[in-house]
């Protein structure tokens, strides 16, 4: 029998085992919510483009809709990182999954009526995608302990890679049955989904929990807040290297995959079987490497995350030279499962280390810009081809993709994803 001495103090027992995200029933709520905003949002350019199919919208209301859209959604991220990291997390997903919700009905009614109504109406529901983005980060960490946040994002991307995979033959189906309105009335319900579903977080520290400000006081005005989150992405070096390499793979291979990849699949093999391989092998190859980030700890997470970025360079470099057609749609799977094994890394290394109180707004930063500079390639990209060629614009997406997160490696703190503490700094930040 040991003695009284040898006995494992608190300190030394061994952590209980924690439960399964599958029967944590706020996480499930959580991944519900999120579950539906991405499918809404991947719904709606789909159903409008069936309205272009069906001749109820011409290709270039199409375009104009799809650019109000973004609009909303790049004018709505910085605002509501400001708001989400100033009260309720919760509270933003509920008025911004509101606005989109009540946006997609407008869209429905003036379809055939009033195009400037329906652009009008594209705009709030962008600004309620880009609403919900930095809040449902930030909310996450509320929601879900540090041990299992990786694997909470990894059944968060493993959901929209699934809707990705299976929302268009779905949709094809419901067609059949249902006009364009209708559709666009169940994107406004899978919204309200969204808002309504989500649980309450909870954030030690906050204004919530302590004393309200005096009514003397004066709180900063929103582009002072959002200036203090742009300080916090630059107290890690890591996340602006990343930040960085990520805004320039989506700028350029992004580009090659939504402009350059149906240009290759005419003229280069004859047949949109490429363009549609391509494509779902992406999907697929995503669906892969969620999987494996649900398990996978690598050492290094964020050197194995920024190789796994630059696999997407495989995108662009197999649409360069006249080869096999299997081999496109292998690249592009091989780009899939890269870009996962960077998204879930990133994402959790920013929920870890970023000061929870400016974490909505580091995380707006992250998707203004990302996405913002996402149009930008595409608009360049097709009078780049023209000017100097596919082959050179494609290598040169190529290098970049495999350029820019290499440069981001050699960042402070790049092979960890974490700022490197003094030996007598033993405060977390997520304390």
């Amino acid at each position: 029998m040991p003695t009284p001495s040898a006995l494992p103090t608190a300190a030394e027992s061994p952590p209980a085992k924690q439960p399964s995200l599958l029967l944590d029933l706020a996480f499930l709520r959580l991944w519900t919510g999120a579950t539906a905003s991405g499918l809404a949002t991947w719904a709606l350019p789909f159903v409008l483009g069936l309205a272009v199919f069906g001749r109820t919208l011409t290709a270039s209301d199409l375009g104009l809709l799809l650019a109000a859209r973004t609009v909303g959604f790049l004018a709505a991220v910085p605002v509501a990182g400001v708001l989400a990291d100033r009260h309720s997390r919760r509270g933003v997903v509920l008025w911004a999954g509101l606005a989109a919700g009540a946006a997609a009905p407008v869209i429905a009614a003036g379809l055939e009526r009033s195009v400037p109504l329906m652009a009008a109406a594209a705009a709030v529901a962008g600004a309620g995608q880009g609403a919900c983005r930095p809040a449902y980060q930030a909310l996450t960490a509320e929601v879900v302990d540090a041990g299992r946040r990786q694997q909470a994002n990894a059944a968060m991307t493993l959901a929209v890679r699934v809707t990705t995979l299976v929302g268009p033959s779905s949709a094809a189906l419901l067609a059949v049955f249902l006009d364009t309105r209708a559709l666009l009335v169940g994107i406004g319900l899978l919204w309200l989904v969204a808002a309504c579903v989500p649980p309450t977080g909870t954030r030690p520290g906050t204004a919530e929990e302590t004393s309200e400000p005096s009514a003397g006081a004066v709180r900063a005005s929103f582009p002072a807040e959002f200036a203090e989150g742009v300080r916090e992405a630059r107290r890690h070096p890591w996340f602006l290297a990343g930040l960085g390499a990520l805004t320039a793979v989506i700028a350029t291979g992004y580009s090659a995959t939504g402009v350059a990849l149906p240009l290759v699949s005419r003229d280069e093999y004859g047949t949109e079987v490429v363009l549609a391989g391509a494509m779902t092998a992406y999907t697929a190859g995503a669906l892969g490497g969620a999987l494996l980030m649900a398990r996978w700890r690598p050492r290094s997470p964020g050197r194995a995350a920024l190789a796994g970025l630059a696999c997407y360079g495989f995108a662009p470099l197999g649409l360069v030279f006249p080869v096999h057609p299997v081999v496109v749609p292998a690249a592009y799977a091989v780009a899939g499962i890269g870009i996962e094994l960077f998204n879930v890394p990133w994402f959790t290394a920013a929920q870890r280390e970023v000061a929870p109180d400016k974490l909505a707004r580091v995380s707006s930063l992250d998707f203004l810009l990302s996405y913002g500079l996402a149009p930008l390639g595409l608009a360049l990209i097709a009078p780049a081809i023209d000017a100097f060629g596919a082959t050179a614009v494609l290598a040169a997406c190529a290098l970049v993709c495999f350029a820019a997160p290499a440069t981001a490696a050699l960042a402070p703190g790049a092979r960890t994803f974490s700022v490197a503490r003094g030996r007598g700094d033993t405060t977390s930040i997520t304390q």
